[in-house]
């Protein structure tokens, strides 16, 4: 029984974490017209050079309305090689 159930375990914590790695993923793109669906609490980068040496632009899904989703813009640290 006990050989039978560490693959498995091992199996489904392996795919437990693909999936936490591709949902933790951020998406950088390079026009903010590029981001067509954008979900509550999505962020998404935008790398088309309106904030300062250093920073990336934050789009963000902040709250549902009549229209869509309400997206929120600020410039944030860059975080690893460029």
């Amino acid at each position: 029984m006990i050989a039978t159930f560490f693959p498995r375990a091992l199996l489904l914590g392996a795919i437990t974490s693909v999936a936490l790695i591709g949902a933790v993923r951020a998406d950088i793109v390079g026009r903010e017209i590029d981001i067509t669906d954008l979900r509550l609490g999505q962020k998404i980068y935008v790398d088309d050079g309106s904030c300062p040496a250093g920073q990336i632009k934050e789009v963000s899904g902040m709250r549902l309305t009549a229209a869509g989703v309400e997206r929120s813009k600020k410039c944030v640290d860059r975080k690893g090689k460029r």
